[in-house]
């Protein structure tokens, strides 16, 4: 069997965050950060973090010019039991952030629920990242993960979704990737089958998906998969590409991984053997794919590497 290495490249100065390290009180965990790059260049992660003798997440915005160096505001955009959907809003994290020019306004979708509704998710819409607007829930259980595209497509909004059989065993919770369509962002249909688990060797359990990017040659989709490994799973970091004007249709595959745990930070913490991203972000004139990642859900990374090579190699199943 081929052994695979990261595509990727680690930035240097990794990690970016540490969960000790947050600036309004001791964390014990800190989530994989929801990202996006504005039209002026700046850089936003929705950071989620799990402060030191809390049972819940809040999130916080965290901007940066050059995508190293971050502020972080001090008031959470988004917090457990916020009023939107009470009784089901109760630890936000794992933010998916989609840039929609057409409609001039950032969405997010995030997951809400519990152990017994399940896992639903979130629609918000924000312009600022100060304050964000609830719209709907948008998928039922369980549905954890949906990523909207950034343009309409024959008319229609479309969105990546990861539904799954919540406690089955991985073999049995039927985790792959489809694809649905909709005309106002709330009513959702024509699902598709997009991407299998198993569609390679390092994800024989489960995949995910993240916010497909517009690429000359196809809808660029960052996705994790999940593999059993002797005595736990391990995560990692792949890439598939999408016809542009039939998203459902998969046009290249990379065999090996973008990245995969390999250094402490990644391989030990709360969750070990984990790298997991809900997104990723472009530098339009240089063709940087910037990945900012979780680590063992301890703390916050970035890997990077060229999106033009990416695209190739989905396209020659590297």
């Amino acid at each position: 069997m081929p052994q695979y290495k990261s595509q990727l490249v680690r930035f240097a100065g990794n990690p970016l965050f540490r969960a000790e390290e947050f600036p309004y009180g001791i964390a014990d965990q800190v989530f994989n950060p929801g990202q996006v790059m504005t039209p002026d260049g700046r850089t936003i992660l929705l950071l989620s973090v799990l402060p030191r003798g809390e049972r819940l997440a809040r999130c916080h915005v965290a901007e940066s010019t050059d995508g190293i160096h971050f502020t972080i505001h001090e008031k959470p955009l988004f917090s457990a039991d916020d009023t939107a959907f009470p009784g089901l809003d109760n630890h936000p994290i794992d933010c998916r952030i989609t840039w929609f020019p057409e409609d001039d306004c950032y969405y997010i979708i995030r997951p809400g629920g519990d152990a017994d509704t399940g896992t639903i998710a979130f629609l918000y819409r924000t312009k600022d990242f100060l304050t964000a607007e609830p719209i709907e829930i948008v998928a039922m259980t369980h549905n954890r993960v949906p990523c909207l595209f950034p343009e309409k497509i024959n008319g229609q909004y479309v969105r990546l979704d990861r539904p799954y059989s919540a406690g089955a065993p991985y073999e049995k919770s039927f985790a792959n990737i489809w694809l649905s369509r909709s005309p106002d962002l709330i009513h959702w249909g024509e699902h598709r089958l997009v991407l299998r688990r198993n569609c390679t060797r390092w994800c024989n359990l489960k995949v995910g998906p993240t916010v497909p990017i517009r690429t000359e040659k196809g809808w660029l989709e960052i996705f994790h998969g999940v593999q059993q490994c002797f005595s736990s799973w391990r995560y990692s970091i792949g890439a598939v590409l999408l016809d542009l004007e039939n998203p459902e249709k998969v046009i290249g595959l990379m065999n090996s991984y973008l990245l995969t745990p390999e250094t402490d930070y990644e391989r030990f913490g709360v969750v070990p053997d984990v790298v997991f991203t809900t997104g990723a972000v472009v530098e339009p004139k240089s063709r940087e794919l910037r990945i900012y990642y979780g680590g063992a859900d301890t703390c916050v990374n970035l890997a990077t590497g060229n999106l033009d090579e990416i695209v190739e190699n989905c396209l020659k199943g590297i």
